[in-house]
């Protein structure tokens, strides 16, 4: 079951069947910065939800608040100048690939959120129906379906599209908190048959652009290790662009006595989570190797 539900003005997603676990809609991309209100509203707002979760917030690492807690992490790059970020924070090679962009005539900006955008958004997305050893849950979207979909949290969104000509061959979704403390990556596609001229590299310097720009001082792509799974051509392409693990504490706060009981079973977790590291390794290894078999398949980052 998931359903979506509005308490003090934010969207809260419920998931589950047997234990209703609840998060911001927008989690790892806002935040909460005094749960109290929050927590008081779930409890009474109708919906039964065992157990509601939230991450602390950018760059407080150490635990602020009196809850149940796992540690979590993004994968987060200090902002401070472009310069810093070109001379310190990435080698060589990723500088490199940064300006091989430029000299294929791939060009960066910023753009709006319409209906051109979304049809190239849409010729990106189906390149290929397999990304990264995964299904491409956006491939065969009408372009009307992504144009609604990528338009969440518009009021905090910020769109940049790499161009070859005329034509998108690769974007970024950057969604920034409510304090603007750090822009994280929502979507990240490039077209793997431009995947030569390094768009992606370039995008991401055209990220670190944008928040020296807005004065946002953490760019965030997302997590930069997926349970018990650290190290991958994702994790290597975000730390060779100057992000590192950044744990983070998150909560769990149990709403009723059997969210109370999941948490202290781990019943919270997904059954993949409890799995050994080889395990898990090797499933996806199995699962990458019958897309492969079985549809038209692309592998890389992002």
């Amino acid at each position: 079951m998931n359903s979506l539900i509005k308490v003090c003005g934010k969207e809260i997603r419920v998931q589950g069947r047997m234990i209703r676990i609840a998060r911001l809609e927008a989690d790892l991309y806002h935040f909460l910065e005094n749960p109290e209100p929050m927590l008081e509203e779930l409890r009474k707002c109708g919906t039964r939800i065992d157990l509601f979760t939230f991450m602390q917030r950018l760059p407080e690492t150490s635990p602020k608040y009196p809850y149940p807690m796992e540690w979590d992490n993004l994968a987060a790059l200090p902002v401070t100048t472009f310069d810093h970020w070109w001379k310190e924070q990435i080698n060589n090679k990723t500088r490199n690939m940064a300006r091989r962009a430029e000299k294929n005539g791939v060009t960066l900006r910023e753009v709006c959120l319409n209906q051109e955008l979304a049809r190239g958004m849409w010729e990106v997305y189906n390149e290929t129906e397999v990304r990264q050893g995964r299904k491409n849950r956006h491939h065969g979207k009408d372009i009307d379906t992504l144009h609604r979909e990528e338009a969440t949290f518009l009021d905090s969104s910020i769109f940049i599209g790499a161009y070859l000509g005329d034509s998108l061959i690769g974007f970024m979704k950057l969604v920034y908190d409510e304090t603007r403390t750090q822009a994280c990556l929502m979507n990240f596609v490039c077209m793997i048959r431009h995947r030569d001229k390094a768009p992606a590299n370039a995008l991401v310097a055209q990220a670190v652009r944008t928040c020296v720009e807005r004065g946002i001082p953490y760019l965030a792509y997302s997590r930069f290790a997926y349970g018990k799974i650290e190290n991958s051509s994702l994790s290597e392409f975000k730390e060779r662009n100057g992000f590192r693990r950044v744990d983070l504490p998150r909560y769990y706060v149990p709403l009723t006595p059997v969210g109370k009981i999941a948490f202290k079973l781990g019943l919270h977790h997904r059954f993949a989570e409890h799995l050994p590291a080889p395990v898990v390794a090797k499933l996806r290894e199995l699962r990458a190797a019958w897309y492969d078999r079985k549809l038209p398949s692309a592998s890389g980052a992002p």
